[in-house]
């Protein structure tokens, strides 16, 4: 569903999308209003639904997750019950950061983030491959991270 936005709406996501722990204050002296408008437009932004969640990005590897390995998974049988199962149990596992349904021979692609290769192993045989309904699984292992960024490209939005 396509909102409308005008440049002080773009110019505060970008802001946003940046850097999540500016201050309504800011934000609004970067993009030229006083602090109420401003505050009331993020407000606005956040009860529409366009604002998620700020969060912090958290540097993996300083962390000891250092591995990170992308699956893709296809089930044995593609019913509504048998989806929705799956994709609650990913949901439950904090090894998983991100999971997408896609086109092709595969059904699902998984981001996986592990301390290292024993940790995932584990990962994989003690709970993704324990999953009812896992028919096949390829795993691939991410070596350098060129670009990971959580940042829209807002100019690429359609008029």
């Amino acid at each position: 569903m396509q909102t409308n936005l005008d440049k002080t709406d773009i110019h505060i996501l970008e802001l946003l999308q940046r850097d999540a722990a500016l201050s309504a204050a800011e934000i609004a002296e970067r993009v030229g209003l006083s602090q109420s408008p401003c505050w009331r437009r993020i407000n606005r932004l956040e009860e529409s639904g366009l604002i998620r969640k700020r969060v912090a990005l958290l540097d993996g590897e300083r962390l000891g997750l250092d591995l990170v390995v992308f699956i893709m998974v296809s089930l044995t049988a593609h019913g509504r019950q048998s989806l929705a199962e799956f994709e609650e149990a990913i949901r439950q596992l904090p090894e998983v950061t991100e999971c997408y349904t896609i086109t092709g021979t595969m059904d699902y692609m998984l981001k996986i983030v592990a301390r290292d290769i024993h940790h995932f192993e584990q990962f994989i045989r003690g709970k993704l491959a324990q999953l009812e309904g896992v028919r096949e699984m390829h795993s691939f292992v991410a070596v350098t991270e060129i670009k990971c960024t959580a940042e829209l490209p807002l100019e690429l939005r359609s008029p």
